[in-house]
């Protein structure tokens, strides 16, 4: 099964800019011929620098935004269709949004109000779960805390699929475990899949069994995460070009001093050159690798994405 097909998927913005001589209209592409398949019941890391188009397609896949070429479908359905599909997708934005001035039990009373599968038993223990006073307005607190009322108010909708934009990027170290295992505990349960973008590699490592590497509005990776790893290899020798390589061999990056060269490659098959020294990777490794690919020059970010490092590799 497929939670999310995309086939030359792209969108593009408007920009208005205030100029001494009256106002400019600008277009750019956040997102441009993506195809891409992320099959049911994984949970699927979405990394990509600042301005990839990783907002923008969780955005597409939530039915917030709507295509400007190709086609989205999520589970089954276009997305924001109507109330069926959108009862299907849970969706946290980034920044985690609440309403500050609406107490956590006004919060769970909307939720049951808006969503025809709403769980109230689940939204109930996972507030008592979490020691959260149900009178408190969500303005009142915590970062962690408002990330868990979030994930809350999208887990009890009961959704096939939830797509998270950014859900930890704001916590501290622990909040972001303390967040993530409750999300893994939440997936293992009710076996909702998840997207999830994120800068930090070492929670990617943590939650995620399938991988989308974005880079200037284009997929760049996508698989799972093992199968990635096993079928990429890096190679130290004496300086050499590199295609000397066998052509099952795809170069992704090479790297060369006076006497040595190390490449990145993917291939299906074994190493059998003497001369390299053959060393595997881990996922901080592959990312950076595929993020290191020549892009479309040019390629504009997300409007109002705020900026932030292209990678964090926490530790």
């Amino acid at each position: 099964m497929t939670a999310l097909r995309a086939r030359g998927l792209g969108k593009r913005y408007r920009r208005h800019r205030a100029r001494a001589t009256g106002w400019t209209r600008t277009t750019g592409w956040a997102l441009t011929g993506c195809d891409l398949t992320v099959p049911a019941g994984h949970v699927t890391g979405l990394v990509g620098p600042n301005g990839a188009g990783k907002s923008t397609l969780l955005k597409l896949a939530a039915g917030v935004l709507r295509p400007s070429t190709g086609t989205i479908e999520v589970c089954g359905g276009v997305p924001g269709s109507g109330p069926g599909q959108l009862a299907k997708v849970g969706f946290v934005a980034q920044g985690t949004p609440v309403y500050p001035t609406l107490t956590v039990e006004e919060h769970l009373r909307l939720g049951a109000r808006l969503n025809p599968r709403w769980d109230a038993g689940l939204a109930r223990d996972r507030i008592a779960g979490l020691g959260l006073d149900p009178r408190l307005p969500a303005g009142g607190l915590s970062g962690g805390h408002r990330a868990q009322l979030a994930l809350t108010l999208a887990l009890a909708k009961r959704p096939e699929l939830l797509l998270l934009d950014e859900p930890v990027a704001s916590l501290d170290p622990l909040a972001r475990r303390g967040f993530l295992q409750d999300l893994m505990a939440a997936v293992a349960e009710h076996g909702v899949g998840v997207v999830m973008s994120s800068h930090v590699i070492a929670d990617l490592e943590r939650v995620c069994d399938h991988l989308v590497v974005l880079a200037a509005g284009r997929v760049r990776l996508v698989g799972e995460v093992d199968d990635l790893l096993a079928s990429h290899r890096r190679l130290t020798g004496p300086r050499r070009a590199t295609d000397t390589l066998p052509a099952d061999h795809r170069v992704i990056s090479a790297k060369h001093t006076e006497r040595q060269t190390t490449v990145l490659v993917r291939t299906g098959s074994p190493v059998h050159d003497p001369a390299w020294d053959v060393g595997e990777l881990d996922l901080e490794d592959l990312v950076l690798a595929y993020l290191g690919e020549p892009g479309d020059p040019g390629e504009p970010g997300e409007p109002g994405e705020p900026a932030k490092p292209a990678l964090e590799v926490v530790r």
